[in-house]
């Protein structure tokens, strides 16, 4: 059975820092892209994230470049998301997710989610 386990999310203040881990199981996901999304209260799904296979390559969505950052560890097949400068708007569910091809539009696999939410 494949599964992504999202950890590390919690409540934190406005400027705060706080690290993602997603470690998956039953596959190996050494030639997958994965990636964080993200989904607030009322809002759609947004791509946060990614990381290609090789970590190579990367995406940042406008609103958090500068402040996350995405890694990866292939031999742990895991996959992290530093996240500093905290905002309120960062406050929400946030998902990992692996793909053989492309994140976009929509991951082979997908995590539970870790709440994360940031107080002002």
């Amino acid at each position: 059975q494949v599964q992504l386990v999202e950890s590390g999310g919690g409540l934190v203040q406005a400027g705060g820092s706080l690290r993602l881990s997603c470690t998956a199981s039953g596959h190996t996901f050494r030639n997958y892209a994965m990636g964080w999304f993200r989904q607030a209260p009322g809002k759609g799904r947004e791509y946060v994230a990614g990381i290609s296979w090789s970590g190579g390559s990367t995406y940042y969505a406008d609103s958090v470049k500068g402040r996350f950052t995405i890694s990866r560890d292939s031999a742990k097949n895991a996959v992290y998301l530093q996240m500093n400068s905290l905002k309120p708007e960062d406050t929400a569910v946030y998902y990992c997710a692996a793909d053989l091809t492309d994140l976009v539009p929509a991951p082979d696999y997908w995590g539970q989610g870790t709440q994360v939410t940031v107080s002002s």
